[in-house]
């Protein structure tokens, strides 16, 4: 089979599980239930994905990838772009996986049991691990070129950017809002260059 066959696959497993787990949850989702939705025989989702874990992460890494992308791409121009640029265009990459059918609403699921999974715990540390480095270095481009003041620390700086991603998923998975240019104006308020 070619590459783009076995990638298509993957990706139509992967679509079942998430519409499995969005419907049933994730405890009440059972390996069957996915083979069933994704009409494939046993052998062909197993052949990809032999645990609800393998299926959990991998499409958790979706989402995280788009992310990370986003960061690195913007962590690489020269200048740095602002970092309230930065935070605006994952709010662009976040918001529509809040929606009815989005990943972002996995990650509930994914949080919730990682509490009680050591192997999916780790993988959640690893994931939040690699986006803190990401941002760190973001905020510590921004601080030497001027945009947070000279004794800033990225480090300090960087976490609380990142917790504000899932804060504005979770407002927006459980209350509806709020509108995405009404967090970006808060971003470009809390984030605007200091006057002089």
């Amino acid at each position: 089979m070619s590459e783009a066959h076995l990638a298509a696959r993957r990706q139509q497993i992967l679509d079942a599980a998430r519409a499995c787990f969005l419907r049933n949850g994730f405890h009440q989702t059972s390996m069957q239930d996915v083979i069933r939705e994704a009409r494939l025989s046993v052998g062909a989702v197993y052949r990809y994905f032999p645990s609800k874990n393998d299926l959990i992460t991998a499409l958790a890494e979706q989402v995280v990838g788009e992310v990370v992308a986003v960061f690195t791409a913007l962590g690489a121009q020269d200048p740095p772009p602002p970092l309230a640029e930065v935070m605006q265009r994952a709010v662009d990459v976040i918001t529509p996986e809040t929606g009815p059918d989005g990943r972002f609403r996995l990650a509930l699921h994914v949080w919730s049991e990682s509490l009680r999974d050591p192997a999916l715990a780790e993988f959640v540390a690893g994931i939040y691990g690699r986006l803190r480095t990401i941002v760190i270095a973001l905020a510590r481009r921004a601080r030497d070129h001027g945009e947070l003041p000279p004794d800033s620390d990225p480090e300090a700086v960087g976490v609380v950017l990142l917790g504000m991603m899932p804060g504005y998923a979770l407002q927006r998975i459980l209350t509806g809002g709020p509108e995405p240019d009404v967090f970006k104006a808060g971003l470009r308020t809390l984030l605007a260059r200091p006057a002089g």
